[in-house]
């Protein structure tokens, strides 16, 4: 299975649509806050893909949920913008909500940044920002594949 994780578009919807348009393959497309807006436009040029979606602490009036969950080839994942997770200063608070509901891995936005470790059999994904990196990587995203017996995790330059 193929899933496309991004977040952090902060009103670049062409970002968001770049990476519907290179990923038209992919089974899902998660994102993790912080351009609401721009993905409700992507969604309605590309009806026909599947999309879940949280709010992010810049997703004012949102009515979408701070944490999602779903399972794919037998492997749950959960996913969060991270701003009530305080992700900027520690991955504590996530790590245990993680391990509360199960999570083989756990996807977060917020701090535009890079990221993926495994801890405690869980992995810990942050595609970095689509549209405003913070480190000094280019704006990104990330493929994970999950089949039967493995999860790969990919970032991606959006450039």
């Amino acid at each position: 299975m193929k899933i496309i994780v991004f977040s952090d578009t902060h009103n670049l919807t062409s970002a968001a649509e770049d990476i519907i348009k290179r990923n038209l393959s992919a089974d899902l497309f998660v994102f993790l806050g912080d351009g609401e807006n721009d993905l409700n436009s992507v969604k309605t040029q590309y009806y026909d893909k599947s999309f879940v979606a949280v709010s992010g602490n810049c997703d004012y009036y949102s009515r979408l949920p701070e944490v999602g969950e779903f399972s794919a080839m037998g492997k749950k994942i959960v996913f969060t913008h991270g701003h009530r997770y305080n992700v900027r200063y520690s991955l504590d608070a996530l790590y245990y909500l993680a391990k509360e509901r199960k999570a083989d891995i756990m996807l977060f936005g917020h701090t535009h940044t890079r990221y993926h470790q495994i801890y405690d059999n869980i992995h810990f994904v942050n595609p970095g920002s689509a549209a405003i990196p913070r480190d000094s990587d280019p704006p990104s995203y990330a493929l994970l594949t999950i089949n039967d017996e493995d999860i790969s995790v990919k970032h991606i330059d959006l450039i």
